[in-house]
């Protein structure tokens, strides 16, 4: 499925949730799903256009006090079947581009420091991610104020998730620093 289409099954979901304008979306993805989710400006607009000429979302001008005129999605009954719809259907196959890994690879003729170097920094990234999610779920357990303990629930599961991926990761880096030690 092209990346686009699955924008628009993302913003539906987000709308699902609250109306917002594009810019509300943007910053919605960026905050909230960018841990496992990203989309751009230059992807959402376009979609939030095409998705209202469907009938799955409309537009609605809203003034709000100091600020210019800004539009407002909402989605629609047929916005909501589509989303459910595509929420059944089977995900595709994960297909991974990983530019770590790819260089990776390729790294017979780099130096033995260069790549535990890599590796290190590598580590501290997903030793960061780490600490984001942990973040995250103290902050949302102190301004939890959901009433829908499913939202809980999933979120939940979401930031463990992604938890337990920067573990797994960072035992990697560390047993790949084993490795390249010995043949350092």
């Amino acid at each position: 499925m092209p990346a686009r289409k699955k924008t628009k099954y993302a913003l539906l979901g987000i709308l699902k949730i609250s109306p917002m304008s594009g810019y509300d979306l943007k910053k919605f993805c960026d905050e909230v799903v960018s841990h496992f989710w990203n989309e751009n400006y230059a992807h959402i607009y376009p979609v939030l256009k095409e998705m209202e000429i469907e009938g799955l979302a409309i537009k609605s001008p809203m003034q709000t006090e100091g600020r210019p005129l800004k539009n407002v999605y909402t989605i629609t009954e047929e916005g909501r079947n589509e989303l459910e719809k595509w929420l059944l259907e089977p995900v595709e196959p994960h297909r991974t581009r990983d530019e770590f890994s790819l260089k990776f690879f390729f790294s017979t003729d780099v130096p033995v420091d260069k790549l535990i170097e890599n590796i290190e920094v590598r580590k501290e990234e997903f030793r960061k991610s780490l600490i984001h999610y942990s973040q995250i779920e103290k902050e949302r357990d102190i301004d939890n104020n959901t009433k829908d303990e499913k939202i809980v629930i999933i979120s939940t599961i979401l930031l463990n998730a992604g938890k337990h991926q920067c573990k797994a990761m960072i035992d990697w880096c560390n047993e790949t620093l084993e490795t390249l030690e010995k043949i350092k």
